[in-house]
Order: structure tokens, then sequence, then C-alpha cells
């Protein structure tokens, strides 16, 4: 019975991948294939491959971004554009998923680590293969706004950088105090436990 929950937990991972499918297919419609790499889309594919692997610091650097990810979206998409059902189903699907999975794979104080080493991952991805006009994860020059703070892009980033380590770091030490790693116990059975692998 447990590996059939396991199992089943598991395949929630599958809900995510869906979502990006979505955004991709919008995108793929109506241009614009560079958003894909966008943290928030983006992080639905490691949320989904974490949890169908199994994978603890897969899916707890994912599950972080959610959170930052649904505000940056609320105030640059959903306030400035409108309703759009692929990027709504992927933030809002993306930050639900993501909260059932801490409730499962609970959360340490290292998270944000990986969640920080993800978003340089991500972005250096952007820089490279997304067109520099889209700005995808201000990759490419200083966030609309912050031209007359910042004469230079690499001052911008060091700053950002910090600034969303910062902000990393708050979230998971929340998430921690919320859905502790420690707590779990050795009874849930094989797969997940307390982020490893229970005999």
């Amino acid at each position: 019975m447990q590996d059939r929950l396991e199992s089943r937990y598991r395949l929630l991972g599958v809900l995510p991948l869906i979502f990006f499918l979505v955004q991709t297919i919008h995108y793929w419609r109506y241009g614009g294939m560079g958003n894909l790499l966008w943290m928030c889309n983006a992080g639905n594919v490691l949320l989904g491959v974490g949890l169908l692997m199994g994978h603890r610091e897969m899916t707890r650097a994912a599950a972080i971004w959610t959170i930052p990810g649904l505000g940056i979206w609320i105030k640059y998409v959903l306030l400035a554009s409108g309703f759009y059902f692929s990027t709504t189903l992927a933030h809002l699907g993306g930050i639900t998923v993501g909260l059932i999975a801490l409730h499962r794979v609970r959360m340490d104080r290292i998270a944000w680590i990986y969640s920080f080493g993800w978003y340089l991952l991500t972005q250096l991805a952007a820089r490279l293969l997304a067109p520099a006009d889209l700005n995808v994860n201000v990759a490419h020059h200083v966030q609309t706004g912050w031209e007359t703070t910042f004469t230079s892009y690499w001052k911008f980033w060091i700053v950002m950088s910090l600034a969303v380590a910062a902000i990393l770091w708050a979230i998971g030490f929340a998430l921690s105090l919320i859905w502790p790693a420690n707590s779990v116990t050795k009874s849930r059975g094989v797969g997940i436990v307390n982020g490893s692998s229970a005999a």
C-alpha cells in the first residue's frame, strides 16, 4: 500500500510538466519561445522532474521559486497584461504542486542554496539562448526603471544576485519552520522520506 501511495505522489510531477507544455504551445502559437526560460516556466520542469525522480533538492529548489515567481507574475504579467490561461496555470498550478510537494519532502535550511544555483543556471541559459530584447530573467540588461540607479549592467547584476540570495534564504528559512525536514518520521514508507530513501 505504501508503495502505491508513493508512486501516486511522485506522479504529481506530471502536472508541472503539463503546465510547461501548455506554456510551450502558447509561445509556439504566439511567438516568444525564449520566454520559456523564465524562472517560473523552467521551474515547472525542475519541479516535475524532481518529483518524478524523488529528488529532494530539485523539488525543494523549484518549490522555493514558486513563491517569488508568483509575486513577479502578478505584478508584471497579470496586472500589466491581463489574464492568460497558460501563464495562470503555470504559476498557480506550479505553486500549488510545489506546496503539496513540500508537505511531503519537507524543507531543510540549505535548500535555498540549491534554489540560488538554479537561478544562476537558468539566468545563464537565458543569456545564451533567449533574445536580448526579451531580457528573460534580467539576463541581458538593467531592469526597466533602474537605469538611472545602475549605469553598469554588471553592478546591477551583483546587487540583484545578492538580493535574490537573501530573498531565497528568507523563504527557505520560513518554509523550514512550517515543514522542518527533521520532523518527518521513518514510518512514511519507501521513497521520499525526509528527503531520502527509507529501507
